[in-house]
């Protein structure tokens, strides 16, 4: 039976993360701020809380990130300067970004990954639910992930991950989900969840991938879970435990999606998500597109 939820309006974002797979460029540079074409990974990203209807965006960070906060800043002296010399079109692009959504940020004083980042936010979400949308995964605006799992959260209350089927490969990659099939072809009860395993391990080929709207009292699981793999408090160990006691915080659901992701988690899929990105745009992709076959045809 359909039942009703509280109505989302809160995402957040954890970038505390010292992005050390892109070192050097890194160094000085948050990895949520290196460019995606001509936008920061990071702006992408709240770009999709807002279409989904999220326009209250906390932002955890951490040491070295001040250029986050700046980018959703307005740069008078910048506005300034292309007002005077008439470029309305730049203009709108630098104003954009500060007119998106109401900002806010909490520092996470260590890197000590996803579930404390997540722990980070309880203040500021208090018991409401509540988006986790992670930098590392674009979602394409066209096939809109996070509203679904919105659309699920309201229907079933508890928490909703987004999954994917991966190459059992892969598996060990992600975080991997148990599953059972639901009533509706793309959501399915999640039954256990476990952190990067080996293939031989897994459960399923679904991996969890970067967006998840969950029940505010993850916070209390949270703030209990001891440190998991790599010593770290995992949010996945959360999850399963919710995953195995619905008492404790409703029902754990996934969507599977089958859309158009561009992963920046490492640098070989950062590079082809520009190069997709930007075949795609209408005032780059033909002239890029004519180029990219030229060069490819050249090579091989």
């Amino acid at each position: 039976m359909t039942q009703s939820h509280p109505r989302i309006t809160k995402a957040v974002i954890p970038a505390a993360g010292l992005g050390t797979r892109f070192l050097p460029a890194t160094k000085a540079t948050p990895k949520e701020m290196l460019p995606v074409v001509d936008k920061p990974a990071i702006q992408y990203v709240v770009e999709e809380a807002v279409s989904a209807g999220l326009d209250d965006v906390l932002m955890v960070t951490g040491r070295n990130k001040r250029p986050l906060e700046d980018h959703f800043d307005r740069n008078y002296e910048l506005e300034s300067a292309l007002e005077k010399k008439g470029d309305a079109e730049r203009l709108a692009k630098v104003q954009e970004s500060s007119d998106l959504a109401t900002m806010h940020y909490v520092r996470q004083g260590d890197p000590r990954v996803l579930g404390h980042a997540v722990l980070c936010a309880a203040p500021h979400v208090g018991q409401e639910p509540f988006a986790v949308l992670l930098g590392d995964d674009l979602i394409d605006p066209r096939d809109p992930l996070l509203k679904r799992m919105i659309d699920v959260q309201e229907q079933y209350g508890g928490s909703v991950i987004a999954l994917m089927e991966v190459a059992p490969e892969q598996i060990h990659l992600y975080g991997c989900a148990a599953v059972e099939t639901t009533e509706d072809s793309d959501v399915v009860r999640v039954t256990g969840l476990v952190e990067k395993p080996e293939p031989a391990d897994a459960p399923s080929n679904y991996a969890v991938i970067g967006r998840y709207v969950l029940d505010p009292r993850i916070f209390d699981i949270l703030r209990k879970t001891e440190p998991g793999r790599s010593n770290e408090i995992q949010l996945t160990d959360a999850l399963q435990q919710l995953a195995e006691d619905e008492k404790v915080g409703g029902p754990v659901h996934g969507v599977v999606f089958k859309g158009r992701r561009y992963d920046t988690g490492d640098r070989g899929d950062y590079l082809r998500a520009i190069v997709r990105l930007a075949c795609e745009r209408e005032d780059l992709g033909p002239g890029f597109r004519t180029w990219l076959r030229s060069f490819v045809a050249e090579e091989m």
